[in-house]
């Protein structure tokens, strides 16, 4: 970098300056919350470090506190003051933005007021903290050993701050902004999808597609023509294994070998580890494209039941079973059925004699689903995969642009590259 000033967090651009945070902000404390305060009339709106996000404020849960006239005077917020979490995440910021007439903030909350509005845009300070506590590993003060870590008001008044120019700051705001915005519109889609496709496995699975008159059964009510049958009915079981670990040369193949750890989405293209043609002889079996995993045991059977669907061949070990559909069903089918009834299979989780929690083979054999006919069970497994998919796709764009905003924040913070020199739109991104 040329043209450049060195300085205790790297160096910067001549006409870029580092000063401390305090000669920029005037640093408060809010308000400690006792018993006594509380109590009584004339309580007000205050802000907890659990209402604190990572460039927003959560304001749907607030508490409330008696505060002395002076105090209110003292400890109100501004628009433009930043919120700074002091334990727990270190350093989690965001700026108060005037949503409420009054609101004020605990002790465990420092509050960042700029003293010279012309010198420091806030927003950019949000995202050099963001940078600073998350990524850079520019504040060392997180306490010792023996203590909580906390940041205290005199070290985040140490903490040293880089300021461009201030037009320069905007724009670095403004292109960090677009991206998290961005970000934040795929999560509202995330959430969106997942309570969509919640919904239509319930009404999917008691209703339907022809709106026809139910009937009540030892599993809810279900369609007048759906029949109500178990697993070991329609469908085959087959056990898995682990191949030896001694044995290097069992775990260099290309034979998706699935474990519970991998069981974090509904269908499986890829996992983890990969097993060779001789281990799968040595300890696993193969399960075949379209097979619905269920883990029956561990410790994650504690809060949940997970399923999977495999898109292609796969080996798995003996903390599952492979369920493979018979001629009367349709493996998608298969999968949703066992997610919409998953807290009637969650309820015949026990725990084994060694502690282990354990879904027994023969409970889910016994286990039972609805089953409509095949032309029915297809049109109720694409319309939930076209929910799934979507769902999907927006995870991954979530993934995508949260590398990018990591990525643009350190490059931007640290002036390896120049906001002059990047052209993102809306449209873009």
């Amino acid at each position: 970098m040329s043209n450049t000033v060195t300085s205790e967090i790297g160096a910067f651009p001549q006409e870029w300056r580092v000063d401390r945070l305090d000669s920029l902000f005037s640093v408060q404390q809010g308000k400690q919350v006792s018993k006594k305060n509380r109590e009584g009339n004339s309580q007000r709106p205050f802000l907890r470090t659990k209402n604190v996000f990572w460039g927003r404020l959560d304001l749907s849960e607030l508490d409330e506190m008696h505060f002395t006239d002076g105090e209110e005077s003292r400890l109100a917020l501004q628009p433009g003051d930043l919120l700074i979490c002091e334990g727990g995440d270190i350093g989690r910021s965001a700026i108060w933005r005037g949503d409420l007439q009054r609101c004020y903030h605990q002790n465990h909350l420092h509050r960042a007021r700029r003293r010279n509005r012309a010198e420091v845009d806030p927003e950019f300070v949000l995202f050099w903290l963001w940078y600073a506590f998350e990524i850079g590993s520019v504040y060392f003060g997180r306490g010792n050993v023996t203590t909580i870590p906390n940041l205290s008001q005199s070290k985040l008044c140490e903490l040293p701050l880089p300021i461009p120019p201030l037009p320069e700051q905007r724009k670095i705001a403004a292109v960090l902004g677009l991206v998290q915005r961005a970000i934040e519109e795929q999560e509202r889609l995330i959430a969106l999808t997942a309570e969509l496709k919640k919904a239509l496995l319930h009404k999917l699975f008691t209703e339907g597609l022809r709106g026809e008159p139910q009937k009540q059964t030892e599993i809810g009510p279900v369609p007048q023509s759906w029949e109500v049958v178990r697993l070991d009915d329609i469908c085959i079981f087959v056990s898995g294994g682990t191949p030896s670990k001694q044995n290097a040369e069992f775990w260099t193949g290309s034979i998706p070998w699935v474990s519970p750890k991998d069981m974090k989405k509904p269908r499986l293209s890829d996992v983890t580890d990969h097993i060779s043609d001789a281990a799968l002889k040595d300890g696993s079996s193969l399960a075949p494209t379209g097979c619905v995993f269920v883990v029956i045991r561990g410790m994650i059977l504690a809060k949940d039941v997970p399923v999977a669907l495999a898109e292609v061949p796969m080996a798995f070990n003996q903390d599952m079973k492979a369920i493979i559909s018979g001629p009367r069903i349709v493996p998608s089918f298969l999968l949703y059925a066992l997610v919409a009834f998953k807290q009637h299979l969650f309820q015949k989780v026990g725990r084994s004699a060694h502690g282990t929690m354990t879904l027994m083979s023969s409970e889910l054999a016994q286990f039972s689903i609805p089953l409509p006919d095949r032309q029915t069970q297809e049109e109720i497994a694409t319309a939930i995969e076209t929910v799934e998919r979507k769902h999907e796709i927006h995870r991954r764009k979530q993934t995508i642009l949260t590398d990018l905003f990591r990525t643009l924040l350190h490059e931007l913070m640290t002036a390896q590259i120049r906001v002059d020199d990047l052209e993102l739109r809306t449209e873009q991104i």
